[in-house]
């Protein structure tokens, strides 16, 4: 089964106010393991970057003035997901933004039923808690002390951990393996050492205090 974990970085919070892509980051996986095949690209907006953004992912006007525009990168981009299902932290963000992009370039928006979202995932399993990337990386012991800034493949690795964990650990099915090894580990020339009878046929002294414990119940149904 592939599954593509995906992040990506953008001008700023709102798509449907003209903010854009800047950047794209997706990790192949394969029965939820990574198979290291990623797919990584830097998108010139062909807008100002808000300051704030650039707060977020350190990723200014000048480092993406010579990058390739979206419509360079996305048949690239669409190769590579193909129609795997998309392993999202906040799908709905991520989504926006990608969805806008490839109509107004003039192809069919990614449907949402593609996507994964682990936000919603985590907010399932933990409700109540914090769902943030961060957050589940704490709580699953996921180093991420090199997440200085956010990064689209940097997230993209962290996210595939987290998904992973919150499938049920980086490795399924181990206990079940190790189970089932255990069953098979008897020897195949195991022999089953015979046990003598066991006696049935109380003892003089068993009968005496049988007979004593029948003469104190009224009507007892041994003298029918």
């Amino acid at each position: 089964m592939r599954e593509v974990a995906l992040d990506t970085e953008t001008t700023g919070l709102s798509y449907d106010k003209g903010d854009k892509l800047v950047e794209i980051g997706c990790l192949e996986l394969v029965n939820h393991i990574p198979t290291g095949k990623s797919y990584h690209t830097y998108i010139n907006p062909q807008r100002t970057v808000s300051a704030a953004a650039v707060a977020v992912h350190g990723l200014s006007d000048n480092f993406l003035a010579e990058k390739p525009a979206f419509n360079e990168i996305v048949s690239e981009f669409l190769e590579f997901i193909s129609d795997s299902p998309l392993i999202i932290h906040n799908a709905a963000f991520d989504l926006g933004f990608i969805n806008k992009e490839l109509t107004e370039t003039g192809l069919k928006p990614i449907p949402h039923e593609q996507a994964i979202d682990t936000v919603l995932l985590a907010r399932r399993k933990f409700p109540g808690a914090p769902a943030s990337l961060d957050s589940l990386c704490r709580r699953f012991g996921i180093n991420n002390e090199h997440r200085v800034l956010h990064g689209a493949l940097l997230d993209a690795e962290l996210l595939a951990e987290v998904y992973l964990e919150l499938k049920g650990g980086r490795q399924p099915g181990l206990v079940l393996q190790e189970v089932h090894s255990q069953k098979t580990m008897r020897p195949t020339q195991q022999r089953d050492i015979p046990r003598a009878a066991r006696p049935h046929t109380p003892s003089p002294k068993e009968m005496v205090a049988h007979k004593r414990f029948v003469e104190s119940i009224d009507d007892p149904i041994w003298k029918k």
